[in-house]
């Protein structure tokens, strides 16, 4: 037997959702963003507008980074429990979300420490605060999955918590907000999304339900990310907004594989983007676990969906689209930091959803592969 979540209470999906906050009932709203790029496209104002016209208090805690760390979940949880509200906004990629949805938890019980939440020992509901996610990109499937993830510094490495109480009780999905994201962002959100996708797809617990929620998903985002990526269409941002939201859904019943695992590990020891990573990695990762006869089946399978021969030939040519750099040494990572920090990714690299792979990996298997990423070499398999 299985139990399924698939989102929240609601997805509210559609140009112009926004709209849809008018239906809140509270009276403080507490909301959470990144840098600027939401107050410069006018997305946080319109959010105020609307909740100050039904008299509900707001206060916006800005300032969410790409990779956000414990120490900026306690400073916005000290001016969540200023402002006590009854709900949670938060707007943005999938970092502010992930910040939220652990301030939120951490304010409804004033008891949980990090400590609790490394030792699995996490609450499963919240107890009363609404919450509400807003994704301002197209990758992460934050709004709709019962993770965050967070860096601990003390560790260099990013973390995947796990609660069905991560799990915003709705989600809005409205791609006007989305039109402001610059080719890169699209392109680096947009191939976590793509990884997400395909490392539930051949991830052995695959289900019925996800495994139709991915499939779709990589179709789609094969078909209108390079269109988003490249035209910035009003359709090929909405598209894209959707399937990514759709390979959120798949990946939260089922899990990813050793992608995830790397991108984690060298996310929390280099300031790069989580999807920048999961870019660069996937393709090593795929032939790497194309040793699997049901990986390479079902990898064929998707191939003919989406119209080529070689799936793995089909993401290095997206990634030539998208401009993605075909090596860790190309994101900028010297030797000299490579090296200097290789044991510790090799030992990061082997938790989280490295786990749950479809091959296993071993310590020497992962140092050669983590070797082949950075230097842009063939992986032997």
């Amino acid at each position: 037997m299985k139990r399924i979540i698939l989102g929240g209470q609601a997805i509210i999906a559609g140009r112009g959702s926004l709209d849809s906050l008018r239906e809140i009932n509270g009276a403080r709203a507490f909301i959470v963003t990144g840098g600027n790029s939401m107050f410069a496209n006018g997305t946080i104002a319109k959010i105020e507008k609307v909740l100050q016209d039904k008299k509900i208090e707001t206060c916006v805690y800005s300032g969410i980074g790409k990779n956000p760390d414990t120490g900026a979940v306690l400073d916005g949880l000290a001016k969540m429990r200023e402002l006590e509200p009854d709900v949670v906004i938060a707007v943005g990629g999938g970092s502010p979300i992930d910040a939220a949805k652990v301030m939120a938890l951490m304010y409804d019980y004033p008891d949980l420490t990090f400590d609790n939440m490394l030792a699995d020992e996490l609450p499963q509901q919240r107890r009363g605060v609404k919450f509400i996610a807003i994704p301002s990109t197209s990758g992460t499937g934050s709004e709709v999955t019962r993770a965050a993830v967070i860096t601990f510094r003390d560790q260099s490495l990013k973390i995947g918590l796990k609660t069905d109480a991560f799990v915003p009780d709705v989600a809005i999905l409205d791609a006007d907000i989305t039109m402001s994201m610059p080719p890169h962002i699209v392109a680096e959100t947009g191939m976590d999304a793509v990884t997400h996708a395909v490392e539930c797809y051949i991830n052995k617990s695959l289900d019925d339900f996800s495994e139709a929620l991915a499939r779709g998903a990589v179709a789609g985002l094969l078909e209108y990310l390079p269109v988003s990526y490249r035209d910035m269409t009003p359709e090929s941002r909405e598209k894209v907004h959707h399937y990514q939201c759709m390979a959120g859904l798949a990946f939260a019943n089922v899990g990813l594989g050793v992608v995830h695992g790397i991108a984690h590990a060298v996310g929390g020891q280099f300031d790069l983007g989580h999807g920048l990573i999961n870019a660069v990695v996937l393709p090593y990762a795929l032939k790497y676990n194309s040793q699997d006869a049901e990986v390479r089946r079902r990898l064929a399978r998707l191939a003919r969906e989406v119209g080529c021969d070689d799936f793995v030939n089909a993401v290095e040519k997206l990634n030539d689209i998208l401009n993605i750099p075909k090596s860790l040494r190309e994101t900028g990572i010297t030797e000299q930091e490579f090296t200097a920090a290789f044991n510790q990714l090799v030992e990061n690299s082997l938790k989280g959803s490295t786990r749950v792979n479809p091959v296993p990996v071993t310590k020497s298997d992962m140092a050669a592969l983590l070797k082949c990423i950075y230097s842009g070499m063939s992986i032997a398999v």
